[in-house]
């Protein structure tokens, strides 16, 4: 079945005239209940605000975690999204993002749920293959992350609350003074000094009254695909790999198209019409343990990440593809004839939604020259990766930095117009293609350290995220073995 007869027999093409119960007539506004209040409030528990919680607890804030899933990890966990990508310089001699992401690895690594960076070189299976950008990933497996992550939560005195799906903010004027969230009991507020948005989306943000931009404004709003990740075992892994290596050197970009692993099999795939994915070749990552991989090939396009109807249509099309790939893996891939589909993903994966414009939008030139700001919080040397940023739907445009690193200023984390709100992860001030660049989990786990930090050191000085030092902030990181440059 292909993908609009699918899409048509489950009535996602048919216009939708649903209307959902107003929220307040569950529970009037007046009569919400305060169920805490805290002085540092993350919404999102995914990479970049279990990030931030954790180095705001450990320097004394009563710091408190609202996530709408069942575990900490965001897109490490639900998402399945893996390896994390690299966390070296441009030229893989020396480790750039420590502090807090480094300690979780170095966790996993011990409990054997992770293969230390350090370890893992380019054009290897645990890279797919791919050399650009891709030497000294981590690969890592989510559901030690999930404990990993309650452990040091718990460890620093975080209260986290699962099961809780952000509403709106409570404002002041353009002050935000708290959230509204809808839990199991229904609707409740919850007061804070500090509110940092990890929401992915700028969920916060958005709602609070700071300007945002969707997608790419040069291509009017377009937004990058989504992709449903899946693990799959039970492969074997030297049959598979003995066969990639064989193809190695026919891997080639051409108009921004990738034919790297498994584009051999691909194409006989598309030629017995098998294959009506927008990829030419197969992204598979090798994981911890010997027989294990996690795929990252569906692609989704035309899905907007700020609306349920959208992404309920792309949850639907990910898990056709991932079917499709499945059949596929069974019957034209060595090494997989008996390949088991662990599981999917319980969430999308988004690489772009909302950016919030903030006191500066970060550039793409200025990474790619490797320009490192005065009052920068981290240096990075990912390179931008736009998916669907060609004239097809397969295309990538993908640029490597010209030197080891460059540096995301403290002010990408503070958006306009909204007092008392810091920014952290793939929602930041940041053009779309910049976005490309920082948007993956080390990074982001390093801009979540850093708003954690600011956070915590305006509570401490009675300042706000717009008036705190910078310096000051930059100074705390590198005592938290943060490394900037």
């Amino acid at each position: 079945m292909d993908r609009r007869q699918f899409l048509k027999n489950t009535g996602l093409l048919a216009a939708t005239a649903a209307v959902a119960p107003s929220l307040n007539s569950c529970s009037p506004a007046e009569d919400i209940p305060q169920i805490a209040e805290t002085e540092l409030l993350v919404v999102g528990g995914g990479p970049a605000g279990v990030c931030a919680a954790i180095a705001a607890a450990r320097m004394g804030v009563k710091t408190m975690i609202i996530e709408s899933g069942n575990c900490l990890g965001g897109m490490a966990t639900r998402g399945l999204v893996g390896p994390f990508m690299t966390c070296y310089d441009r030229y893989g001699e020396q480790m750039i993002i420590k502090g807090i992401f480094e300690e979780i690895v170095d966790r996993l690594v011990e409990k054997g749920w992770a293969i230390h960076p350090e370890k893992v070189r380019w054009e290897s299976p645990w890279t797919a293959w791919i050399k650009a950008g891709h030497d000294h990933v981590t690969p890592f497996e989510s559901e030690g992350l999930k404990y990993v992550l309650d452990v040091m939560t718990a460890e620093a005195g975080i209260k986290v609350l699962y099961h809780a799906q952000f509403l709106k903010p409570i404002m002041k004027g353009n002050t935000i003074k708290g959230v509204t969230i809808v839990a199991k009991e229904g609707m409740q507020n919850i007061s804070a000094k500090i509110v940092i948005d990890a929401t992915g989306d700028g969920d916060v943000a958005y709602r609070a009254g700071a300007p945002c931009e969707l997608g790419d404004k040069t291509r009017e709003g377009k937004i990058q695909p989504t992709s449903l990740f899946f693990r799959i075992n039970n492969v074997d892994s030297a049959k598979l790999e003995a066969d990639v290596y064989k193809h190695l050197p026919e891997f080639r970009r051409v108009n921004h198209v990738s034919y790297r692993a498994l584009h051999w099999n691909v194409a006989q795939a598309e030629a017995n019409g098998e294959w009506d994915i927008a990829r030419k070749s197969v992204n598979l990552f090798k994981s911890v343990k010997d027989d294990e991989w996690v795929i990252n090939s569906t692609r989704i396009s035309n899905i907007n990440p700020t609306e349920s109807d959208s992404l309920t249509s792309g949850e639907i099309e990910g898990r056709r593809q991932v079917q499709e790939l499945m059949n596929f893996f069974h019957k034209y891939v060595a090494g997989c004839e008996n390949a088991t589909l662990m599981c999917s993903a319980d969430t999308l994966g988004i690489r772009e939604s909302r950016h919030v414009i903030g006191e500066h939008v970060l550039q793409e030139d200025d990474l790619i020259n490797g320009v490192v700001p005065e009052d920068s919080i981290l240096v990075a040397s990912n390179s931008v990766d736009v998916h669907g940023g060609g004239a097809a739907a397969n295309t990538s445009v993908y640029t490597v930095i010209n030197e080891k690193w460059y540096g995301v200023p403290y002010r990408c984390l503070v958006p306009l117009k909204v007092e008392n709100l810091l920014l952290a992860g793939r929602c930041l001030s940041a053009t779309s293609v910049a976005a490309g660049a920082v948007r993956v989990m080390p990074p982001a786990m390093a801009m979540g350290h850093a708003a954690g930090v600011a956070a915590a050191l305006c509570l401490k000085n009675g300042q706000t995220p717009r008036t705190v030092d910078a310096q000051e902030v930059r100074k705390e990181l590198l005592a938290q073995n943060a490394f900037l440059g």
